[in-house]
């Protein structure tokens, strides 16, 4: 129901999340897009699939739905939102526990390259671009930079 209410083929739904209420149960649908999601485009989506629900389960049932498109401290999910985050700084955190900050450099199928970055005797000190597999990823956000 959901990919048929996008208005074109770049945007893309990262996540769908009902809440357990049963009496109004909240529906958060969580979309992005290749070249990032406006709010006008927001609204189009949640118009539509309102009327989609109304169709399907009549005017009476009673719900909350939310589109809107992922905060910027929203970790990674999709290959299609690292894509779009090539050449920003991310911050890893595999599953052995170990972190890894650095730029994204490509996205394979298999995973990402990033130049990472450490610091040594308080100096910045840049590593050799390094192969990471998405199975080894726990989480990925992109670092935000205020300068």
């Amino acid at each position: 129901m959901i990919p048929s209410c996008l208005p074109t083929d770049d945007l893309f739904v990262v996540k769908v999340q009902v809440s357990d209420n049963p009496a109004k149960p909240k529906v958060t649908v969580i979309l992005d897009g290749d070249n990032g999601i406006g709010i006008d485009e927001c609204a189009l989506v949640s118009r539509r699939l309102a009327n989609r629900i109304e169709a399907a389960f009549g005017e009476e049932v009673s719900y909350v739905l939310e589109v809107t498109s992922p905060g910027a401290d929203q970790p990674l999910t999709s290959n299609r939102q690292y894509k779009r985050h090539i050449g920003r700084k991310l911050k890893l955190v595999l599953k052995d526990g170990s972190e890894k900050i650095g730029t994204l450099d490509e996205v394979t199928p298999e995973g990402i390259t990033i130049t990472e970055e450490t610091k040594e005797k308080s100096k910045k000190v840049t590593l050799a671009p390094a192969q990471v597999n998405f199975t080894d990823i726990a989480k990925t956000n992109i670092v935000i930079s205020f300068k």
